[in-house]
């Protein structure tokens, strides 16, 4: 075995027991995208089935949380085996510099948009 083989391993691992924990807890990955613009980011989720007053948005420092809860159960038939989901749940971390406080939300057509405002470092001096 060569180290390409041990790293992959190592790195596959903990993909895996997150997949079987999120099984286990009947949450699904919500389809995500991150886009930077000139002073902002704007971060998207595909939350279909889902209503706007079920879904939560944290932040910890520059990571960003969502949870939101299925309007209904979700049923996926994986090998003979019925898997049942209950809730949308993703975390990204952000690039360092947002301004949190001026973060917005909208939510329309099972699209949640989050807009992330970049924090200014630095000043200006006046000129005389």
């Amino acid at each position: 075995m060569n180290n390409f083989d041990k790293f992959e391993f190592r790195m596959a691992f903990p993909m895996i027991s997150s997949l079987f924990d999120d099984i286990e807890q009947r949450i699904l990955s919500p389809l995500s995208c991150l886009r930077e613009f000139d002073n902002y980011w704007m971060l998207e989720f595909d939350l279909p089935l889902v209503d706007k007053k079920d879904i939560d948005v944290t932040f910890d420092e520059n990571i960003i949380s969502i949870k939101a809860k299925l309007k209904e159960e979700y049923s996926e038939e994986k090998q003979g085996n019925i898997i049942k989901f209950e809730y949308f749940k993703k975390s990204i971390s952000l690039p360092e510099r947002i301004n949190v406080k001026k973060t917005t939300a909208k939510f329309q057509k099972g699209r949640l948009e989050i807009k992330i405002p970049k924090k200014i470092v630095g000043h200006s001096i006046k000129i005389n």
